[in-house]
């Protein structure tokens, strides 16, 4: 570890030595400011429920959709500056001839264009909240906000000056010092814009602080380092420009997962959706015990008859990935012998045992019971059939880094809330997915020749 924190230090002051963190930083925060411009498109009313509303909707979209971009592809071009370049000059062979494990430069290499990233995405992120704290200019008659624009634009002058000055005076780089700087001085900027009101009027850091879109900015921050990752095993062997094309195609492919792979590698059908759904007895509310009821009620009828004895699987998606209860391996229907009385020897499910109009009582029958991971709830999908699994497209879909799952912009246009367990599974999906790609790039790093 000593090696690869060693290495790390080093990669991270050539990271910030490449002009093009402090270029797409800068594009970023242009970008920023020209969204407050052009995002207005009526979308939707300042009443409306949620942490964004109306235009800031489409705002925080772009805005986030840039940085999303401008990430990828500064750890494409870092990875390849830090790593391919130096396999192509022979620098990385003074390294390598040392008794230094291939594992600790690979190691070393990703944690130092990690923390670069990670500082320029920081300024990008930071530049998106104080858009959003400012507001879309629907009309001229619009006020700007003092503290953002005062505060905002004094951390970027204040950096440009002091690198400026370090330059003239002791040739210190200017890239590498502003956005050593910048990092900083912008997350003083934000607290001092949360200190105060668009009036300039002291007020608590909560009012305007967004804990929701920090979520979504997080899973985006995950995102970027898996992309990190992937540039960095995709450099031990290609040169800079196959580097970003690798980059590039597995990010396309990410955003298209779900639909190349995902929606085939599951099948099921739903016949109904839940509107509600309560225990029959309040001291039983799990049904995860053999005999405990729960009344569900439907949003419309069911597509098909449904008929005491039918199984009754839900989860909450209607493909039938990851059903909350598991299916009996019995043929259905199970048989009911009268006023909810089941036979000996009845397989552990959770069956129907009435039907009227919209409501449905279900019960968790058998010995021993169905495995009941949840209850059912409003907005579950509802099946009579366990979900068939293709193994091939499950496979792709399963290995295939799904940039789905770190976008969570549609829940906060939605005012959905995102529970913080959510980024939690975000992290160890992306920590994973890390991991398996530093293998892959040691893997790669293990046998090429870099003399």
């Amino acid at each position: 570890m000593l090696s690869a924190l060693t290495i790390a230090r080093n990669t991270l002051i050539e990271s910030l030595r490449q002009p093009v963190v402090f270029l797409l930083v800068i594009i970023s925060g242009v970008l920023q400011i020209l969204s407050t411009w052009w995002s207005a498109y009526s979308m939707g009313y300042r009443s409306d429920p949620g942490e964004i509303t109306s235009d800031d909707k489409l705002l925080f979209d772009i805005g986030l959709s840039t940085i999303f971009v401008c990430g990828m592809l500064l750890s494409a071009f870092i990875s390849t500056a830090v790593l391919s370049r130096e396999i192509e000059n022979k620098t990385l062979l003074m390294m390598v001839s040392k008794p230094i494990p291939r594992a600790a430069v690979i190691l070393g290499k990703f944690i130092g264009v990690a923390t670069a990233v990670l500082m320029a995405v920081t300024v990008m992120l930071i530049f998106l909240m104080l858009a959003l704290r400012h507001g879309v200019m629907s009309t001229a008659a619009d006020s700007l906000d003092g503290p953002v624009i005062v505060f905002g634009l004094g951390a970027v002058f204040l950096s440009l000056a002091f690198a400026t000055l370090t330059n003239f005076l002791y040739g210190w780089n200017f890239p590498q010092v502003t956005m050593a700087a910048l990092t900083p001085l912008s997350v003083i900027a934000y607290l001092a814009v949360l200190a105060l009101s668009k009036k300039w009027e002291p007020q608590p850091l909560a009012t305007d602080f967004l804990p929701q879109v920090t979520i979504a900015c997080g899973g985006i921050v995950v995102s970027i380092l898996v992309m990190t990752s992937i540039a960095i095993a995709a450099s031990t062997r290609l040169g800079q420009v196959m580097t970003i094309v690798v980059c590039v195609g597995v990010f396309a492919l990410g955003l298209l997962s779900n639909y190349f792979f995902g929606r085939i590698a599951f099948e099921n059908t739903p016949i109904a959706i839940i509107a509600d759904a309560q225990p029959l007895d309040e001291f039983k509310p799990t049904l995860k015990n053999a005999g405990e009821h729960y009344v569900v009620t439907l949003k419309t009828p069911a597509d098909i008859d449904l008929k005491p004895g039918m199984q009754f699987l839900y989860g909450s998606t209607p493909n039938g990935l990851s059903l909350a209860d598991s299916p009996s391996k019995e043929t259905p229907p199970i048989e009911v012998i009268k006023d909810d009385i089941f036979p000996a020897g009845t397989p552990g499910a959770v069956v129907i045992t009435e039907v009227q109009d919209l409501l449905v009582a279900i019960r968790n029958v058998g010995s021993p019971p169905a495995k009941v991971r949840r209850p059912p709830q409003a907005g579950d999908f509802v099946f009579l059939e366990p979900t068939k699994v293709r193994v091939v497209p499950a496979v792709a879909w399963a290995i295939t880094p799904n940039m789905q799952f770190f976008w969570l912009v549609d829940a906060i246009s939605q005012a959905q809330p995102i529970p913080l367990k959510h980024l939690w599974l975000i992290v160890a999906y992306g920590g994973f997915q890390i991991l398996t790609f530093l293998g892959l790039a040691v893997a790669l790093f293990e046998s090429r020749d870099v003399g």
